[in-house]
C-alpha cells in the first residue's frame, strides 16, 4: 500500500534496528531465507511479522475498525455498491441449519444467526483511464451498466474477502478483484458477510448461501440479471478461501434440491468452479507446515501465539466467552468450520489452488490430494519461499503478475472452456520463477486417521484453555519497499 512520507516515517522509523539487521544478515547470506528470498521480500515479511508478534496486541475492535478503512475508488475499477433485501421465506436459513446438524460428528454447538439483508459490491475493471482518475459521480445502477459496457465474458466471481474472519471488507480488496475482473474479462460480486466475533459461525456462511442464491434467482430491483451457476466461480483468499471451500461443502451437499427462494422455487446446483488464494481450511491450525513453513511467512506459528490473547473491549470476550473468534469450541472441527474436516469432495468442480511456500501448506495439499484421488480436477501452483496471499501482500513483485494471470487464466477457462481444464500442479521456483511440474497424486502429506486425530488434539487444547486466539492478521497498512 502506498504511504505518505510521514505515515511511512512513522510506520519504519521504530523499526530501523530490524530493517538494519535484516538487511546486513541478508546481505552477508546469514539469513535463514537468504538463498530463496530477494532482500525486499525477506525486509517486508520481516516489517509484517513485527506487527504481528502479539507482544503489544490490540483489542479486536480497534483492529478490526482499522481494517476495514476505505481507501476510496479511483484508478482502473468500475464499483456498484448494492444490498440484498433479506429473504421473505425462512428456507435457506432452515436449511443451513439442517446441513450443519447432518455433517456433525459429535457435540458441536453454534449460535443460530439470523437472516439480515446482504450488502456486496460488483467490480469490474474500468480501462483506459488514468490509476488516479476519480470515481464518477452518478448513481449505482449507472456504474453497473458502465461495468457491464466493458465485460467481455460470462464470468461472474463470487468473491469473499480474507481477513482471518473478523478484518477487512470488500473495500479493501477492490484492486485485487478489479485486476481479476480484467484477466477474465469478467466481472466480481464481493460479498459483505458478517465478520466475528460479533457474526460467529454460520452467520458469515449464511451471507456466502443467500449471495449465491441472489445470483441464480436476483430479488426484484436488483441490477442483474439470473446468472447461470455454470457461469459463476467461487473465487477468495486466506479466510474468504475457507468460505469458498465450506460453501462448495455446503453446496455439494444439497445439489439438485429446491427452496424457496423471495417467492420462486429455486433448485440448487453447482457452480462453474472454485479459484482460491492460500485458503484457510484448519481453524484448529493442527498441521505440522504451520511451524516448518514459518520462516517463510509472516503469520505468527502457533508456538508463538500460544499463549496470546486480545485485550477486553466491547465485542472481545463474547459474552458468554468462547475460545474461538469465529466458532463455538466445540464446532472448530466441523467441516463447514474447517473445510479440511470434509470426508469428501467427489462430484466438485474443477478447483485451484494458489499458494506460497506458506503456514497453510499442508492443509491445502491434504484436501487437493484428496480430492485428486476423488476424481476432481485440481490446478495447483505454489511458489517457492513466498508468504500467505503473497499476490496481495506483495502485488507488485514478478512472481505475484505471473500468479495473477494463472488465477485469472484459471477462472475464465473454467466458465468458457471448461472441458480444457485439466489436473495440473506446478512449482515455481525462488527468484528465477521456473516453472516446475508436480505430481498431485503424490501431494497427500498426511493420512486421513492422523489429520482428525491432529485435528482433535488441538481443539481439544483451545477447549481446554492450553492455546489462546493465536492467529492474527495485521491491520496497519504494509507499505512498499
Amino acid at each position: 500500500m502506498d504511504m505518505s512520507p510521514t505515515a511511512m516515517l512513522k510506520t519504519l522509523g521504530p523499526r530501523m534496528p530490524l530493517i538494519l539487521k535484516t538487511t546486513v544478515l541478508h546481505t552477508l547470506g546469514w539469513s535463514e531465507t537468504a538463498s530463496k528470498q530477494d532482500l525486499q521480500t525477506e525486509l517486508l515479511i520481516a516489517i509484517i511479522r513485527s506487527f504481528m508478534d502479539g507482544s503489544n496486541p490490540m483489542p479486536l475492535s480497534k483492529m478490526q475498525k482499522l481494517s476495514m478503512k476505505d481507501p476510496g475508488i479511483k484508478g482502473n475499477m468500475w464499483v456498484s455498491k448494492v444490498t440484498v433485501p433479506k429473504p421473505p421465506e425462512d428456507d435457506v436459513r432452515q436449511l443451513l441449519f439442517r446441513v450443519i446438524e447432518e455433517m456433525k460428528e459429535g457435540d458441536e454447538t453454534y449460535t443460530k444467526p439470523d437472516l439480515l439483508p446482504v450488502e456486496a459490491e460488483w467490480v469490474g475493471y474500468r480501462s483506459n483511464v488514468d490509476k488516479n482518475a476519480p470515481e464518477p459521480s452518478i448513481s449505482e445502477s449507472e456504474k453497473y451498466e458502465h461495468l457491464m459496457g466493458e465485460v467481455e465474458s460470462k464470468v461472474t466471481m463470487l468473491y469473499f474477502h480474507g481477513g482471518a474472519m473478523y478484518l477487512m471488507d470488500p473495500c479493501t480488496h477492490r484492486g485485487l478483484e478489479s485486476t481479476l475482473a480484467n484477466l477474465s474479462g469478467g466481472r466480481t460480486y464481493s460479498v459483505r458477510y458478517r465478520l466475528s466475533p460479533q457474526g460467529p459461525f454460520p452467520a458469515a456462511l449464511l451471507d456466502a448461501l443467500v449471495s449465491y442464491l441472489a445470483l441464480l434467482c436476483p430479488p426484484a430491483g436488483a441490477l442483474h440479471e439470473p446468472v447461470s451457476p455454470s457461469n459463476i466461480v467461487l473465487t477468495g483468499d486466506s479466510a474468504g478461501g475457507n468460505l469458498c471451500m465450506a460453501l462448495l461443502q455446503l453446496l455439494l451437499h444439497i445439489n439438485g434440491q429446491t427452496l424457496k427462494f423471495y417467492g420462486q422455487d429455486v433448485t440448487v446446483r453447482l457452480p462453474a468452479g472454485v479459484a482460491t488464494s492460500s485458503p484457510w481450511e484448519d481453524v484448529t491450525r493442527s498441521l505440522p507446515s504451520l511451524e516448518t513453513n514459518a520462516k517463510f511467512d509472516y503469520l505468527p506459528p502457533p508456538s508463538n501465539s500460544r499463549y496470546k490473547t486480545f485485550p477486553t473491549c466491547d465485542i472481545w470476550p463474547t459474552k458468554p466467552p468462547r475460545v474461538d473468534i469465529y466458532c463455538d469450541g466445540s464446532a472448530m472441527s466441523h467441516p463447514l468450520v474447517s473445510p479440511l474436516a470434509a470426508k469428501s469432495w467427489a462430484g466438485a468442480p474443477p478447483i485451484f489452488f494458489l499458494l506460497g511456500q506458506e503456514m497453510l501448506e499442508d492443509e491445502n495439499k491434504v484436501i487437493a490430494g484428496q480430492a485428486v484421488k476423488q476424481g476432481v480436477k485440481v490446478v495447483w501452483e505454489q511458489y517457492e519461499a513466498l508468504p500467505h496471499h503473497f499476490i496481495m501482500m506483495m502485488e507488485w513483485i514478478e512472481a505475484s503478475k505471473m500468479a495473477y494471470k494463472s488465477w485469472g487464466k484459471f477462472i475464465k477457462d473454467v466458465v468458457e472452456r471448461p472441458e480444457e481444464v485439466k489436473t495440473s500442479g506446478t512449482w515455481v521456483t525462488a527468484k528465477k520463477l521456473e516453472r516446475q511440474n508436480l505430481d498431485l497424486s503424490k501431494l497427500d502429506v498426511l493420512s486421513e486417521d492422523e489429520v482428525r486425530r491432529r485435528m482433535k488434539e488441538f481443539q481439544a487444547k483451545r477447549r481446554e484453555g492450553e492455546e489462546k486466539e493465536g492467529k492474527v492478521e495485521p491491520a496497519q497498512p504494509v507499505p512498499k519497499l
